[in-house]
């Protein structure tokens, strides 16, 4: 349960799809509760929340906000959350922080893909739901239409707790269904009766809500199926309880820009949102839950990490258990370093806020200039204590990343680690077979922001490079040739003589056999060879892939008594291996990639023809979740690798994915024609 300070506490993260107005909202109970001077637009680039440069450019919101006001001698922790799949990582971070998701939808468009996939996120991380029907003030706004498509959805626990008076330039106001009282967005303070036109559909409405609410409390259930009357004390003890069950999911309705609703929301989240302790529990690194009444001293969570020019890293932190204050020490379970709470400060956008005293469970502060500590570290008086980290979605989406000029590739390894540390749904590895810095992401906006971010922040210029694919070459048959190598240039020369014969080794790598006899190639000279023979397998034979799968055997040569030595035989094996190559049917093989693929029913037979003509094939096929089709299918690597926005526009957002190299195949006749003329074009160049 919550303690005393956790009752005048809760964390509410906002979140939507892109455009639905997450960060209008917050902007809206901000400025209602005085938290911010003005009221900040995000189309007029004056946010209090979206102050990043990127931000500020696009009009949509990157990076995680925390946003805290009062109402009623209750702090609220607003977590506002960037609405685009590009950056659905700090919408899971915002929900692990907070005890319940506010869902912004737009009245126009109603709910669309991203709202479903952060429902389904929501879902499996057992966070409660609430909704806030906003921009009800635009052309085309239906709240009916837009509640429909939410219960059709989402199920019949969604229920009104708001209903807008009127809709587009006519929107007045909001009906309360718990009160059954209007409230005018010109006097929101004010209860009014409601309009007589609606007083029918406010009094279904209700009926609705008390229906749902009953479910969490038998003995009012046999009271409402006995049809007695559900008092507003009754419904309002209740009424919380089911939606922290989630037997309950509360809509809203209003517009953030008119300010229409957000005082009857803000009273809501007050009176029903769960307190801190009263929400999902954090899971612990072993499975198990982390429970704060057994926990010694302060724990908290590292949710989000940001660089700020100016200040440093920023570590926003949940505190689990305990209290945390300036000078209070810690350590981080992953590095085991002690760490030192300098300076407790809070956030309303990019503006800090020194907290003075203690900061108690259940409370969201921000911690400067941390030594080694990341997003998803734990910190905590023993250092004892391992939370588990946030059900990040794989990043999917790999771009080879190039520094512009030498004096920026001196710089680039720097920044790209700042930037990974800081993002950890950004990976970046170093591909020692293709020679290239690839990072993943979700997405090529997300790309685009980073190559903008080391710019501005970190001033190195990048560009993209195209994605090598790691194929490799092998032979089909059996062959053998001669391979010598003799110098001679004054004084003692040069001189290695060998013969190889090469076989196919399917799945078995590389092996090197030792079949000289009669001392035709002395002992000494022997591993010479073997390693000539591997030196040319890394650098291809048609294309300049490595080779693999293959069985070399050195069976006869000759030697000079004088002239030979082992640089002699290492050269020599060199050409004898490109000459037997030649000979053996060489082909190259292309990485193949295993893809499960989830798309709505309607979308299946579009992505199946287009894996088709991928040159992938459909293994199998089976239903997912309601209304989802699950297809399993194989495809060439070059192919797929950038499947993510390919996918997006097949299946108009809707489509998810995952992939996993699995082994390699032959490529078709045309493609490894294209192959080698690309290769020797390249040499060419060079």
């Amino acid at each position: 349960m919550a303690d005393a300070a956790g009752a005048k506490l809760r964390n509410v993260v906002l979140v939507g799809h892109g455009g639905a107005g997450t960060t209008s909202l917050a902007e809206a109970l901000l400025h209602y509760t005085k938290a911010t001077p003005r009221l900040g637009n995000v189309d007029a680039g004056q946010s209090n929340l979206d102050y990043d440069s990127e931000e500020i450019e696009r009009k949509f919101t990157i990076n995680l906000s925390l946003a805290p006001l009062t109402y009623k001698g209750v702090k609220v922790n607003l977590i506002d959350t960037p609405g685009y799949a590009d950056f659905i990582g700090d919408a899971i971070a915002g929900m692990r922080a907070a005890e319940i998701a506010l869902f912004v939808v737009d009245a126009v468009g109603g709910p669309q893909v991203t709202t479903d996939r952060l429902w389904q996120i929501a879902g499996e991380m057992g966070i409660p739901r609430a909704i806030f029907v906003n921009r009800m003030d635009k052309e085309h706004a239906d709240y009916s239409e837009t509640f429909a498509k939410l219960r059709s959805r989402y199920g019949k626990a969604v229920v009104p707790v708001q209903i807008p008076i009127g809709a587009e330039e006519n929107l007045e106001g909001v009906v309360d269904v718990i009160r059954q009282q209007a409230f005018y967005h010109k006097d929101p303070e004010k209860a009014c009766e409601i309009p007589a036109d609606m007083q029918e559909r406010a009094s279904k409405a209700r009926e609705a809500l008390v229906d749902s609410t009953a479910d969490a409390d038998e003995e009012l259930m046999m009271k409402y199926l006995e049809g007695e009357e559900i008092t507003l004390e009754e419904l309002d003890s209740l009424l919380g309880v089911a939606v922290t069950a989630g037997t309950v999911v509360p809509v809203f309705a209003g517009s953030a820009a008119k300010m229409a609703g957000i005082d009857d929301l803000l009273q809501a989240i007050v009176d029903y949102f769960p307190k801190p302790g009263e929400g999902p529990k954090f899971p612990l690194a072993d499975g198990s839950d982390f429970d704060a009444s057994t926990a010694s001293g302060f724990t908290g969570f590292v949710f989000k990490t940001l660089s700020d020019p100016y200040v440093g890293r920023l570590s926003f932190v949940k505190v689990l258990s305990g209290s945390v204050k300036d000078g209070d020490d810690f350590i981080d379970s992953r590095t085991g370093d002690k760490e030192r709470a300098s300076h407790v400060v809070t956030m309303v956008g990019k503006e800090t806020k020194s907290l003075t005293g203690t900061v108690a469970t259940g409370d969201i502060v921000v911690l400067p200039k941390l030594g080694s500590v990341l997003t998803n570290d734990t910190l905590s008086t023993t250092g004892k204590v391992a939370l588990a980290p946030m059900p990040f979605p794989e990043a999917l989406y790999p771009v080879a990343i190039v520094a512009k000029t030498k004096a920026d590739e001196d710089k680039l390894g720097t920044a790209l680690k700042t930037i990974v540390e800081e993002n950890p749904t950004v990976e970046l590895e170093r591909n020692e077979e293709t020679h290239q810095t690839v990072l993943k992401t979700y997405g090529d906006t997300a790309v685009d922001v980073i190559v903008a971010r080391l710019k501005d922040r970190y001033h190195v210029e990048t560009e993209l490079d195209e994605l090598r694919i790691p194929y490799r070459e092998t032979i089909r048959k059996v062959a053998q040739a001669q391979g010598r190598h003799k110098k001679q240039s004054g004084g003692s020369g040069q001189f290695g003589d060998c013969w190889l014969r090469l076989e196919p080794n399917p799945g078995g790598g590389f092996e090197f056999l030792d079949e000289v006899v009669g001392g035709r190639i002395p002992r000494q000279f022997i591993p010479a060879v073997d390693r000539g023979v591997q030196e040319t397998m890394t650098q291809g034979v048609i294309a300049g892939y490595p080779v693999v799968d293959v069985k070399v055997a050195v069976y006869d040569g000759s030697y000079h008594a004088v002239d030979s030595n082992e640089m002699a035989f290492r050269s020599a094996a060199r050409i004898g291996f490109r000459a037997a190559a030649a000979l053996a049917s060489p082909v190259i093989l292309e990485p193949m990639a295993s893809l499960t693929i989830t798309v709505p029913d309607e979308y299946a037979g579009a992505v199946m023809g287009d894996i088709s003509s991928l040159r992938g094939r459909v293994l199998g096929m089976g239903a997912g979740a309601a209304g989802m089709q699950e297809i399993k299918a194989m495809a060439p690597y070059a192919e797929v690798a950038n499947y993510s926005p390919h996918l997006r526009s097949l299946s108009h957002g809707t489509g998810i994915y995952t992939i996993e190299l699995e082994g390699y195949e032959q490529v078709p006749g045309e493609v490894q024609k294209q192959l080698i003329a690309d290769y020797e074009a390249s040499r060419a160049h060079d």
